[in-house]
């Protein structure tokens, strides 16, 4: 029997019976469109394929019991709830990671080096803000967008020579006032 000739509804009840081929009729029929599904949902080729696979083992696993009425639908909707289900445990994965990276902090950190931290945060800023403007978006280029000397002397229509002299006068300024703030407290 062809069971690729087969309507959905044939296969769904050879399906029940156990029948291997029509699951693998259900399989090449549906495969490709339900990784589609998948993918838009999850953005990942291996999420996508994981999704697809545990839809269709539900459907074998589950074969006798089932009652699908149009499988297309049937198969679209599972796929979205598996997909659903897999960001949900992800977004809870993530947070409870960030809960644990917090723990972590808190437990090796006293609230003093926190403080001190703050402080120390707060004084680069007004030391930062104490730069020419030219030396300050050098340097935040550099230091803090992770910039080459090239790509800010290109952005800034500076030479390189202009761009390490903004950050060498900027890392002394800072060190300077940061030496001053340190030997007063």
């Amino acid at each position: 029997m062809d069971y690729r000739a087969l309507t959905d509804e044939q296969l769904v009840a050879g399906l029940r019976e156990g029948k291997i081929a029509a699951f693998d009729a259900i399989y090449a029929r549906y495969w490709k469109m339900l990784y589609a599904v998948a993918y838009g949902q999850l953005g990942t080729k291996e999420s996508a394929e994981d999704m697809v696979h545990n839809v269709f083992e539900r459907i074998w696993n589950n074969r006798e019991s089932q009652k699908i009425n149009c499988l297309k639908a049937y198969l679209v909707v599972s796929v979205r709830h598996f997909s659903i289900n897999y960001i949900k445990s992800q977004i809870t994965y993530l947070k409870f990671r960030e809960y644990l990276i917090f723990q972590e902090i808190q437990k090796n950190f006293s609230t003093d080096d926190i403080l001190n931290y703050s402080e120390l945060q707060r004084v680069v800023n007004e030391v930062l803000e104490k730069l020419p403007d030219k030396t300050l978006e050098v340097f935040r280029m550099s230091r803090h967008e992770n910039k080459s000397v090239k790509e800010i002397a290109a952005h800034l229509l500076l030479t390189e020579k202009a761009v390490e002299y903004h950050i060498t006068k900027s890392l002394k300024f800072i060190k300077e006032r940061l030496y001053v703030y340190y030997n007063h407290n």
